[in-house]
C-alpha cells in the first residue's frame, strides 16, 4: 500500500478495522464489518463513506457559466445559485469522458466534483475545452476531504452538530458555509445510494474531526462506517451509473438509458451533434435490468441468446435488499424487450435470465 495515495482519514480506517484495498490508486476501506451489514446499516439507518479520492474543481470567472454549459450534457441554465445537477461531459463522439456533479455557487462560480480515477484525465480535458473563455479553473483535490453520511436518519444525526437548519438544504442543493466541530464545510443533499443523506467537504486537516464528531453524535442510531462494497451494492440497488461500467469512452449516455440527463434541445455542448445523430438513427444497444433465479451476475460476463453473444453484464450482484441475482446489462436493442430472456455466461455455464425494470429499488430521497 506504499505506493497508493492515503486520504487524511486512513488511520481512522485502520483504527476502526477497515479491510483496506487500492481503489483507483487510493487505500480506501472496502467493508469495516461486513458488505452487507453496512448495506442494511444504509438502508435502515445511517452509514458514513470516506470519498475524500473524489475530485473537485473551481471553476470562476465571468464565462465560467458559457464554459460550464458547453461542457456538461444537461443544461446548467435551469440552475439558481446553491442547486446541484448531475450530467456528463461527453467526447465530440458522444462517447463519456466522465460523469460529475454541478454545483452552481454563483453565476460566475462553480463546483465539478469528478470521479476519482478519472480525476487528471478529466482536469485535462476540461482545460483544454477551456481555451477563448475568460475563467480560472483549479484542481482542488488534493487539498479537499469529503465525507458522505447516507440513511433514513443521516439527517437526524448531522442536525446535531452542524449551526444550520439541514430541513432548508433540500435535495440537489448545497450550503457553501456550515461548520461542522469549529471547521467550515460545505454540506450538500445528492447522495449516491438511493437514500436521504449529505455530503460534507472542508479542508483535509478538518476531516478527521468531522468525521469524529458525527460518529459520536450517531451513537445510538445505527449509525456505522461504510466501506466501498456496500457503495457499491447500494448505487447498483438504485440503478446508479458507475463509470467504466455503465458509461465510458465506448457507451453514450442514450445508450446507458440516461438521456434524462442529456438535454438535446439547449444550443449546444460537446458531443451533442453525435447524440442527436444516435437518437435520429435509433440505439444499437440498450441498457436493461434483469434478474436470475440461479448464478451471480458479475461485470464482464457475457450476455447470450441461442448461442450469440448479444452483449455483456455492466453490473451483477446478489442484491442484499431484495435478496435476489440481479444485473444490469449493455445489449444489443433487438434483445432489449421487457420480459425477455436472456442467457448470462457465469464461467462455463449459461444461465437464464429475465428482462426487468432498472429500479430494482424505491429511492427514498427526500424531495
Amino acid at each position: 500500500m506504499d505506493s497508493v495515495k492515503k486520504t487524511a482519514l486512513f488511520d481512522v480506517h485502520e483504527k476502526l478495522g477497515g479491510k483496506v484495498i487500492d481503489f483507483a490508486g487510493w487505500a480506501l476501506p472496502v467493508q469495516y464489518e461486513g458488505i452487507i451489514e453496512e448495506h442494511e446499516a444504509v438502508r435502515n439507518a445511517a452509514g458514513m463513506f470516506d470519498v475524500s479520492h473524489m475530485g473537485e474543481v473551481e471553476v470562476k470567472g465571468k464565462d465560467a457559466f458559457a464554459f460550464v454549459q458547453n461542457l456538461v450534457t444537461n443544461d446548467v441554465a435551469t440552475l439558481e445559485d446553491h442547486q446541484i445537477l448531475y450530467g456528463m461531459m461527453c467526447y465530440e463522439e458522444g462517447g463519456v469522458v466522465d460523469d460529475l456533479l454541478v454545483y452552481k455557487l454563483n453565476s460566475e462560480s462553480f463546483y465539478l466534483v469528478i470521479n476519482a480515477s478519472n480525476v487528471d484525465k478529466d482536469y485535462a480535458w476540461m482545460v483544454e475545452q477551456s481555451k477563448g473563455y475568460h475563467l480560472t479553473l483549479e484542481n482542488v483535490s488534493d487539498r479537499i476531504s469529503e465525507v458522505a453520511l447516507q440513511g433514513p436518519v443521516a439527517q437526524e444525526i448531522l442536525q446535531k452538530v452542524v449551526d444550520v437548519d439541514l430541513a432548508e438544504i433540500k435535495f440537489f442543493y448545497c450550503n457553501p458555509n456550515v461548520t461542522i466541530a469549529g471547521a467550515k464545510c460545505l454540506v450538500s443533499r445528492t447522495g449516491y445510494t438511493g437514500e436521504d443523506g449529505f455530503e460534507v467537504y472542508t479542508e483535509n486537516e478538518n476531516i478527521v474531526k468531522v468525521w469524529e464528531t458525527i460518529m459520536e453524535a450517531g451513537k445510538g442510531k445505527g449509525l456505522k462506517p461504510a466501506g466501498l462494497g456496500c457503495r457499491d451494492t447500494l448505487r447498483f440497488e438504485a440503478a446508479l451509473p458507475l463509470y467504466g461500467n455503465e458509461i465510458s469512452k465506448e457507451i453514450t449516455p442514450l445508450e446507458a438509458g440516461l438521456g434524462f440527463f442529456v438535454k438535446l434541445g439547449k444550443d449546444n455542448f460537446i458531443g451533442k451533434d453525435a447524440l442527436v445523430t444516435q437518437k435520429e438513427a435509433g440505439l444499437p444497444r440498450k441498457t436493461v435490468g434483469f434478474e436470475m433465479e440461479k448464478g451471480i451476475p458479475r461485470h464482464g460476463y457475457d450476455v447470450v441468446v441461442d448461442d450469440k453473444v448479444v452483449g455483456v453484464v455492466t453490473t451483477g450482484y446478489f442484491s442484499p435488499t431484495l435478496k435476489k441475482n440481479i444485473g444490469l446489462a449493455l445489449v444489443e436493442s433487438a434483445y432489449a424487450e421487457m420480459g425477455g430472456a436472456l442467457g448470462i455466461q457465469v464461467r462455463k455455464k449459461v444461465f437464464p435470465a429475465t428482462i426487468c425494470s432498472k429500479r430494482f429499488y424505491q429511492k427514498n430521497y427526500k424531495k
